[in-house]
């Protein structure tokens, strides 16, 4: 038998915070929430939200990057920076669909991509 995913889990100096950011921001429901810990899911993804107090949270170098495909890419992107994620770059238009690249509030990096 081959081994299934559980979750997904990010480190965040905020839970709470960043839970909110992922529910009111991309639509995942939360399951558990505490001072400490989080578990959403949106679909058949779970995403583990687990509190840091360490400065390496917060570092833009590298990060886990998870992307999101959805519906209205300039509404979801304005949804997010007033819950304070930051747009690397503006949204590019590609002939496959809109992408835009974000930063969450702990620095972790999102894809964000609107099919054509």
């Amino acid at each position: 038998m081959a081994a299934s995913l559980r979750w997904i889990l990010q480190l965040h100096k905020h839970v709470p915070k960043a839970a909110r950011f992922y529910s009111e921001g991309l639509g995942f429901t939360i399951n558990v929430c505490t001072l400490r810990w989080a578990e959403l899911h949106s679909g058949p993804l779970k995403l583990a939200l687990l509190h840091s107090p360490s400065d390496h949270v917060t570092q833009k170098g590298s990060s886990s990057l998870l992307s999101f495909t959805v519906t209205d890419i300039n509404n979801t992107v304005a949804k997010l920076v007033a819950l304070g994620a930051e747009l690397d770059d503006p949204i590019k238009y590609e002939i496959h669909g809109k992408v835009a690249a974000m930063r969450c509030v702990d620095g972790h990096m999102l894809g964000l991509y609107e099919p054509a």
